[in-house]
């Protein structure tokens, strides 16, 4: 829902994709919350021998999260029942989309994904989504055009994700015209003349890095820099709109994405990247590289663009300890920067979820397998061990030691619930789902006894125990492939409700 002033109206030029936006027009609908004790049955439960705080830290996420849910206020706009961010009252366009990463796991107990349709219900006319939104009136917290007032464009890349665990062909017709709509709107607003992206540190969600120029505002201006994750991101976006336009049966837009993937591509392989050092950074101004070294520019990994050659030689600043293989993996900035705090200082060091996660799907992308599982088990270890002392999970966490960061807030999910839910069942169990052809990924690094019960995906419900002896244990109510891979060796088996 938005407000039009007669100032504003001047500013806009109405894209025909909003016209073609569903969640408009869509009525508001409400919806009985389930509480946690009474939807457990219809989520997953966690075995793991020997690890009771881990298990206990997973159902506390899970607890916390259905917590959060909330019915849309009358006069606000939002059309759906939603999972709050649990920061300030607001919902924010990046966390949400973190969130039901992990929150597809529960989606027998409530329709998690409908988050989003709460931005979508709140599209302007030339596409623009705000970032964050007041949910007890709708209100955008940011002007339109003010560098903070949206991004990072991951909302495609969260859709997809769910109709890869959902196979719900049906929404991704709805939502692709919108999707649409807000990346056009991102490419007319926020880029340079070149066709590179800008953000500010608000917009990008790293809200005080040390990334621009001495003496420019980290949270609120753009500085006249290229922004690498947005550049990156965008990419992403291209590709998912592309995948989504094709499932849907769409080909409005596709020529559009196509060419500005390759000529993007092209431009940030041949000048954001630093072949001295092996990084890709951002640009200033004066077309410097920065020399800044951020988990920004990890989304690398995800966009599909980045040549064979070089991604060791990326991945090998993550297995790298005077940069971000640090006690507590991936900091949010390379040790080796003069800003780079010890007990976090927010994005000056501390460890973040939803950019760890990211660091997970780029290394699995790329076949780095067995750095994704160290780099997951190190988080889960970490997560867990602050929240056997504290209770509950954070924000952010501390980069040289178990312990929250020096700023974060307390029973974050929040997209901290990755760590326990999503890392935990996919990199560190290494069960991985897939709703298209109802096939299992199990990667087993681990001895002893551990798995998921009561797992959802598609119309399966599956049940997944490693036993101590080394033999694994499949139930499920459909028929199912599950490929088996462990000591190098991979077995593919057919499972049938018998």
């Amino acid at each position: 829902m938005y407000e039009f002033h007669q100032n504003m109206e001047i500013t806009y030029v109405n894209s025909p994709y909003v016209e073609k936006n569903p969640f408009l027009s869509v009525q508001t609908h409400k919806a009985a919350l389930p509480a946690y004790d009474s939807a457990r049955s219809l989520v997953p439960e966690i075995v793991w021998d020997g690890h009771e705080d881990a298990v206990a830290c997973y159902n506390k996420a899970w607890q916390i999260a259905f917590s959060n849910l909330n019915n849309p206020t009358d006069g606000s706009g939002f059309v759906s029942p939603f999972i709050d961010t649990a920061f300030n009252g607001n919902l924010f366009m990046w966390d949400s989309s973190f969130i039901l990463m992990f929150a597809k796991y529960a989606s027998r107990a409530f329709d998690f994904q409908q988050t989003l349709d709460n931005f979508y219900s709140h599209q302007h006319k030339d596409g623009f989504i705000s970032r964050e939104i007041r949910e007890k009136d709708g209100a955008e917290v940011y002007a339109r055009l003010d560098p903070s007032s949206t991004g990072p464009a991951i909302l495609s890349w969260c859709e997809y994700e769910y109709y890869l665990y959902s196979g719900d062909k049906s929404r991704l017709k709805d939502v692709y015209y919108p999707l649409l709509a807000y990346h056009l709107w991102m490419k007319k607003q926020r880029t340079w003349r070149d066709g590179t992206y800008f953000l500010s540190g608000l917009g990008c969600g790293m809200d005080n890095s040390p990334r621009q120029e001495p003496g420019c505002n980290p949270r609120y201006k753009h500085g006249h820099m290229v922004w690498i994750d947005a550049c990156f991101q965008a990419l992403i976006d291209c590709d998912m709109l592309i995948k989504i336009a094709a499932i849907a049966g769409i080909d409005e837009g596709v020529s559009e994405l196509q060419t500005e993937k390759e000529t993007l591509g092209a431009y940030i392989n041949d000048r954001l990247w630093d072949e001295k050092t092996g990084f890709y950074y951002d640009m200033y101004r004066d077309n410097r590289l920065s020399g800044v070294k951020t988990v920004a520019s990890f989304w690398s990994l995800l966009s599909g663009i980045v040549p064979e050659s070089r991604i060791e030689r990326l991945v090998a600043h993550l297995e790298n300890e005077n940069e971000f293989k640090r006690p507590h993996r991936v900091p949010s900035l390379s040790y080796d920067h003069p800003a780079y705090h010890p007990d976090g200082d927010y994005w000056r060091g501390s460890v973040w979820a939803p950019t760890t996660y990211m660091v997970l799907r780029g290394l699995d992308r790329n076949g780095y397998h067995k750095q994704a599982y160290d780099i997951a088990c190190n988080t889960v270890e970490n997560v867990v061990k602050v929240f056997a002392e504290t209770g509950t999970l954070w924000e952010n966490y501390a980069p040289e030691k178990a312990a929250r960061g020096n700023c974060a807030k307390s029973d974050f999910v929040g997209w901290t619930g990755l760590v326990p839910i999503s890392m935990l069942i996919e990199y560190v169990f290494g069960i991985r789902c897939n709703a298209l052809d109802k096939t299992v990924t199990w990667d087993i690094r681990m001895d002893g006894e551990y798995g998921v019960q009561n797992l959802s995906f598609a119309d399966v419900t599956a049940s997944f125990l490693h036993k101590a002896d080394g033999t694994v244990e499949i139930k499920t109510d459909k028929t199912i492939s599950v490929k088996l891979i462990k000591n190098g060796k991979t077995e593919i088996r057919t499972c049938t409700p018998e």
